[in-house]
């Protein structure tokens, strides 16, 4: 059973085949601290639950903030949740779509920088979004993420 004082967060995989190859979208985190940082950094565009908050609803919420892009599908498959590293509890459904990822949007953050500094600067919560096929996908994704592809595969095979 997950703990209740642990922040919960829902997103949304989207996902698209390509020349018989599964393809999926995945984001970048943006700011100073993951510029150089690549593999087990990407995510899934996912966001916390508010309060009284349904958690697919909020999933479609954080991907239209986090991509700019519609997130209306007919079929969300659920691909349950996973717990990530430091104890956030995530829950995924993935949907079939596509997209060009130069014309994504993210939303942005406020952040002291340099740290002490007293200056305020905005950044991308996501800085990249791109397409990967499966085992590039694995290579990148946050591992506790990882799951989420595996399901996905299992659903559609």
């Amino acid at each position: 059973m997950w703990r209740m004082n642990h922040k919960e967060s829902a997103g949304l995989l989207m996902y698209r085949v390509r020349e018989q190859a599964v393809q999926v979208l995945l984001v970048h985190p943006g700011g100073p601290y993951f510029a150089k940082k690549d593999a087990g950094y990407w995510s899934i565009p996912k966001g916390l639950i508010e309060d009284g908050e349904d958690a697919l609803a909020a999933a479609q919420r954080e991907f239209v903030e986090e991509t700019s892009l519609p997130s209306r599908s007919a079929e969300y498959l659920p691909l349950g949740d996973a717990r990530q590293k430091g104890g956030k509890r995530v829950q995924a459904w993935a949907f079939e779509g596509d997209c060009d990822p130069a014309l994504i949007v993210s939303n942005t953050f406020e952040l002291e920088w340099p740290p002490r500094s007293g200056r305020k600067q905005l950044f991308p919560e996501n800085d990249r979004t791109d397409w990967f096929e499966l085992p590039a996908a694995l290579e990148r994704i946050n591992a506790a993420q990882a799951v989420f592809l595996e399901r996905l595969v299992e659903h559609l095979q």
